[in-house]
């Protein structure tokens, strides 16, 4: 008797097991719950797609944003709220239906350009022509990029980058070579004199009227 018991106790152990793993993915309201939302986001009056548009998942704390032609990809839960949102436009809001069969969904969500009214403007010319023209004159007109680029690479600003910035490791660890080179070349010898070399002098010479030895304020 004892031995039929444990013969049968596994298969009845494997049936429980195998009930009670049914009975979880029926009752699981997350199986099967993923679904992959796709689509573009465009404009309503040209049909035009809308770039870098967002797209949040409302309460989940996550989303995306669209291409440059407004298409989009994104993987949410039957039942989400997505909400498309961009500068210039009103935001919309679309339920993922909870009975969707399928594991895709896809939409094309137009937005309506929103009316933004910017407060009033007024413009006053300058009392007499002499004022106008000193206060033109004086007017400091920021730099845009193309000058900033412009001054952050002539010669000027390039050479005092070159006296000011720290040599890095590459620099420093060939300056050492070098003068081990030099030290080993000259070994056992006495260096030469650069007092005594033309092309010394004449490289002193021409930083002297350069002016590399006047005091610097």
């Amino acid at each position: 008797m004892n031995k039929k018991i444990l013969f049968y106790l596994p298969l009845v152990l494997f049936f429980c097991y195998a009930n009670k793993l049914s009975a979880q993915e029926l009752t699981n309201p997350y199986k099967d719950s993923i679904v992959q939302l796709f689509g573009v986001v465009m404009t309503a009056d040209s049909l035009r797609g809308i770039p870098a548009a967002s797209i949040i998942v409302e309460g989940r704390g996550r989303g995306t944003i669209a291409s440059y032609d407004g298409v989009f990809s994104i993987a949410v839960m039957k039942g989400d709220k997505i909400t498309f949102s961009s500068i210039g436009f009103k935001n919309n809001t679309i339920t993922i239906p909870a009975n969707l069969k399928e594991n895709q969904y896809s939409v094309i969500q137009l937005l309506v350009n929103d009316t933004t009214y910017l407060p009033a403007t007024i413009l006053k010319p300058r009392p007499t022509r002499e004022q106008f023209e000193r206060d033109f004159v004086n007017n400091r007109v920021p730099d845009d990029a193309y000058e900033i680029a412009r001054k952050n690479t002539s010669p000027e600003m390039l050479s005092v980058i070159m006296k000011t910035l720290p040599s890095d490791g590459r620099e420093a660890i060939n300056y050492q070579i070098r003068q081990q080179a030099n030290k080993y070349y000259y070994a056992g010898q006495v260096p030469p004199m650069n007092v005594l070399n033309p092309a010394a002098w004449a490289d002193f010479i021409s930083a002297w009227k350069r002016g590399d030895f006047k005091r610097k304020k």
